[in-house]
């Protein structure tokens, strides 16, 4: 059985050197910013995050596998295409949104996350408990996405 000691935090570092926290816990504003805790909290949320959508890629490729559409009636076989191409821009999607869960999890062990890369503020508790992978503050991604808006519009 794993051994562990609580530190001054409260937390629990397990046998491994890793946070084990309480159940229940929250980042606050009211610790240091980034602190072991609030880095494991956020890293646990990502891991389980990726895992899930891992999961689900794994379903959608059995059912993929299941064979090809054998609908007799057209207007079946093409409702069934449309969905299977649904499914397919989905796992894409997905699959995109795992590499940015990497890139946060890297982002952790770098020491950089939860600090916008435009500004190098932090970025909102908030903000990370809703996006965790964000990289920018909401300020610095709504003027990114104004700018973009401009671009386009030209």
């Amino acid at each position: 059985m794993a051994s562990s000691a609580k530190n001054s935090s409260g937390s629990k570092s397990g046998s491994n050197g890793e946070i084990v926290l309480e159940e229940g816990y929250k980042p606050s504003a009211d610790e240091e910013f980034m602190n072991e805790r609030q880095l494991a909290y956020f890293k646990n949320a990502l891991e389980h995050w990726k895992l899930d959508i891992i999961e689900e890629s794994k379903e959608t490729l059995a059912h993929l596998q299941d064979g090809p559409i054998q609908e007799a009636d057209l207007n079946d076989r093409a409702s069934s295409e449309t969905d299977w191409g649904l499914e397919l821009r989905t796992r894409d999607r997905q699959r995109k949104l795992t590499s940015k869960i990497d890139a946060a999890l890297r982002r952790i062990e770098e020491g950089e996350y939860g600090y916008c890369q435009v500004t190098g503020e932090p970025i909102s508790l908030e903000r990370l408990e809703a996006r965790p992978i964000a990289t920018m503050s909401v300020e610095a991604q709504e003027a990114h996405e104004r700018n973009e808006k401009i671009s386009r519009d030209q």
